[in-house]
């Protein structure tokens, strides 16, 4: 039965009970109308408004909870479908066909376009990069040292002054040089994701001054490129948001196979998910997880603070 008939048929059992009743009923209607007679009809009208209320809220508690179902669904969470069996028929079925087959198309359009902008992010990333290096770099290399030359033929206090200088410079050129290792990962290219994540966190404890602890399987399957870049920036924007927001001293990064999937981890014991809120950095990771087919989940880390949790199904090359 279609929505609409079925809205007309409970429309249609209320006032042909209510009409049966004013007929079967011994109460008639004076002219002019008496006190009793009047309060008898409004308690009349009042018991078949609320009949009706009642009818049509049952009637269309399908659409209810399918347009409550539709709310919950997530672009960045793929798989979420409205059951079939809620729409019980009519137009309500077809609205939950139609639905299910919008998700597939955005959850594939979504997918293709996030590929677009992050392959675009990587590509500008490694321009800015080799911008950095050939360009910043290279011209503080010759500012460092053309200072070092003329701080050795000069005389105190200017000897000591330009010495000063030369060390802020030399710091400048070793962050321009993190910036870089931190836009375009070289080490992953050129020896592999275990050997990116461990300069990764080393340059992490370093620099937040946090104790680092690494848990890597000697196991681990063949996985190709955009799928270690992929673990790479998902360890990389995790241990910047412990380090910007979590207020914790410890950070485990574990690298493990289990079964037919490599499940990357990075737990904390800092303030835990209660802080931890939706933004651009954790969205990006979602999105770099759908690139990939991968699972991408953040939740409680044992005993305290948070743990962001990256599982990659691992394909199985034919024998």
């Amino acid at each position: 039965m279609s929505l609409f008939w079925r809205i007309f048929g409970l429309n249609a059992v209320v006032l042909g009970t209510a009409t049966a009743l004013l007929l079967l009923a011994p109460v008639t209607v004076s002219v002019p109308v008496v006190l009793t007679e009047a309060v008898i009809l409004v308690c009349g009208l009042i018991v078949m408004l609320v009949a009706n209320a009642a009818l049509l809220r049952w009637g269309l508690s399908p659409l209810e909870r399918v347009t409550r179902l539709m709310t919950t669904v997530d672009l960045l969470r793929p798989g979420q479908r409205i059951a079939a069996d809620l729409g019980q028929g009519g137009e309500v079925a077809e609205l939950t066909r139609t639905f299910n087959a919008m998700l597939d198309r955005l959850e594939s359009e979504r997918a293709a376009s996030s590929a677009r902008v992050l392959m675009a992010q990587e590509a500008e990333r490694r321009r800015i990069a080799h911008e950095l290096h050939d360009e910043v770099g290279q011209s503080m290399t010759a500012i460092l040292l053309a200072l070092e030359r003329v701080a050795d033929e000069s005389d105190e206090p200017l000897h000591g002054e330009l010495r000063q200088i030369q060390e802020i410079t030399r710091a400048s050129l070793d962050e321009v040089r993190r910036l870089v290792r931190r836009l375009r990962p070289g080490v992953l290219d050129d020896l592999g994701l275990v050997s990116a994540l461990t300069s990764l966190t080393n340059d992490f404890a370093t620099h937040a001054g946090l104790r680092v602890r690494r848990r890597i399987d000697a196991d681990l399957p063949a996985l190709d490129r955009e799928t270690e870049l992929v673990l790479y920036r998902v360890a990389q924007e995790s241990l910047t948001n412990v380090a910007r927001h979590a207020d914790a001293t410890h950070v485990e990064v574990s690298l493990r196979r289990a079964g037919d999937t490599v499940e990357l981890a990075v737990a904390d014991d800092g303030r835990g998910t209660a802080a931890t809120c939706e933004g651009a950095g954790i969205r990006g990771m979602r999105e770099r997880a759908l690139l990939i087919g991968a699972t991408f989940d953040i939740a409680p880390a044992p005993g305290a603070g948070t743990r962001v949790r990256l599982t990659v199904p691992v394909i199985r090359k034919p024998s």
